[in-house]
């Protein structure tokens, strides 16, 4: 059995699938979806999304932030940013790690910023790595 999976960012329709299993990153760790899944709405966080097509392979995405819901049996993703694995440049992630890194943060929102850009460019590590 599948469901259909749809990834919205505010720029493009980043996937339109019948998948058979998807793995999400919420804002307290990550949650797998099921076809039959009960209805849902979920804060998304900031990690790899992993979709299990139900003809057979997988696609990975880094997302950033927004909502989830699974209704029926459609699971609707509204993201701010959906990076595919295959466009994701490893130096390029870590050379963004290593200037967040460099910069010393004078203030709590400074500081924030500087995580987030660490933990953004250690996912996109991780992904390219599972290329």
């Amino acid at each position: 059995m599948a469901f259909q999976c749809v990834v919205v960012t505010p720029e493009e329709q980043a996937l339109d699938e019948s998948v058979a299993q998807v793995i999400l990153p919420v804002w307290d760790g990550e949650i797998g979806i099921l076809t039959g899944r009960a209805p849902l709405l979920a804060k998304i966080g900031l990690g790899v999304l992993r979709v299990d097509l139900a003809s057979g392979g997988s696609r990975k995405f880094m997302i950033d932030g927004g909502i989830a819901q699974m209704k029926g049996n459609r699971l609707t993703i509204l993201t701010n940013e959906a990076i595919a694995a295959d466009k994701v440049n490893l130096e390029s992630a870590r050379a963004q790690y290593a200037e967040a890194e460099a910069r010393i943060p004078t203030d709590p929102k400074t500081r924030e910023a500087r995580t987030h850009q660490m933990r953004r460019a250690r996912v996109q590590e991780e992904l390219a790595g599972s290329r």
